[in-house]
């Protein structure tokens, strides 16, 4: 035999006096916003504060400008890099052996200066790496810049002597 339940009575259509009604949790009521003072009360509590210096970080102040003179050095690293190209190609030499080595050099160099603009946007928190909080961080990618703008530096005066050399017959 199995067990039957009991059919469920009807529900009422209007509650009951005696049944209380269940309503939702009314919501919780915040903490009244502070009103600002009107000019006609005197003048805010802040206004006749005196005023705390600002506290400027030195570390933050070198870093700034490290970062302004690698960007005017990148900005004539690739104006260099531009007019050896351009006078590779308008030469005619980009077309022999030793101008087709030098471009070469030259495509490396400007790898070398995108990479450099990359760690120059990291370092100044505009890229999508944040930038590096640590000292140690900040000077590895330091020099990590040194190094790729002096290998930049060789290979375009290494192409600019070839140029000068193959110009000279």
């Amino acid at each position: 035999m199995s067990k039957r339940r009991p059919p469920r009575p009807p529900r009422p259509s209007a509650p009951s006096p005696a049944t209380p009604r269940l309503t939702a949790v009314p919501p919780r009521a915040s903490a009244p916003r502070p009103v600002a003072p009107s000019r006609a009360q005197g003048p805010s509590p802040r206004a006749s504060a005196p005023k705390v210096p600002r506290v400027v970080s030195l570390r933050d102040a070198r870093l700034g400008r490290q970062l302004a003179r690698y960007s005017e050095r990148l900005a004539r690293v690739l104006d260099a890099n531009r007019r050896a190209v351009g006078q590779l190609y308008l030469s005619g030499v980009l077309f022999t052996r030793p101008g087709t080595r030098a471009g070469r050099d030259l495509l490396l160099a400007h790898e070398h200066l995108l990479r450099v603009t990359r760690l120059l946007e990291r370092l100044a928190d505009e890229g999508d790496v944040p930038a590096p909080r640590r000292h140690d961080e900040v000077d590895a990618v330091l020099a990590e810049l040194d190094t790729l703008l002096e290998r930049t530096d060789e290979l375009t005066r290494h192409t600019t002597e070839l140029l000068g050399e193959l110009k000279r017959p």
